[in-house]
């Protein structure tokens, strides 16, 4: 099963540096039977880049509680064993928990299939995002346009051989 883990620059430094992403129980996003219905679709790359888009969503929750890290939403993706993985069915009509899956085990960084960033223009953008998440969450309007302002910016799709290149 693919997972989507959402992590930030700093993150990928340090599982760079351990050679795993971790501690268990690690938070992710897949492609879960919620989310497959929410969607509305059959098509495996699209539902796949929902739940790219939903591990997005959860690394900017990471920036915003780690203000001192490089404004960069970061998201590393993963094929594991689906034993591996659990999927919570109570809260599967949680629209804030849509993909959300728990990985029971750290993953090696060498099984990673790839890494998803920010390009370095994105980051005034996702640094007011981050920064207005917070307002967002309270009902405000103008706080979640200027978060939607993040999600303008696709992730860059990097092989797991540029980490050393993305964290240096």
């Amino acid at each position: 099963m693919r997972v989507y883990i959402p992590t930030t620059l700093a993150g990928l430094a340090e599982a760079y540096k351990a050679g795993e992403v971790g501690p268990v129980p690690l938070d992710a996003f897949a492609v879960t039977p919620s989310l497959r219905e929410w969607y509305v679709s059959d098509d495996i790359e699209e539902l796949e880049y929902a739940a790219l888009n939903r591990a997005a969503q959860a690394s900017l929750r990471l920036l915003a509680v780690h203000p001192d890290v490089a404004r960069r939403r970061t998201v590393v993706a993963v094929d594991v064993p689906d034993a591996a993985v659990r999927f919570d069915p109570d809260r599967a009509l949680d629209p804030a928990a849509l993909g959300e899956v728990r990985l029971s085990r750290p993953v090696p960084l060498a099984e990673a299939a790839a890494v998803h960033l920010d390009a370095d223009d994105a980051e005034p953008d996702v640094a007011a995002a981050a920064a207005a998440l917070g307002a967002a969450d309270a009902g405000d309007d103008d706080a979640q346009f200027t978060v939607d302002g993040a999600e303008d910016h696709e992730l860059l799709w990097y092989a797991t051989q540029e980490i050393p290149n993305l964290i240096g």
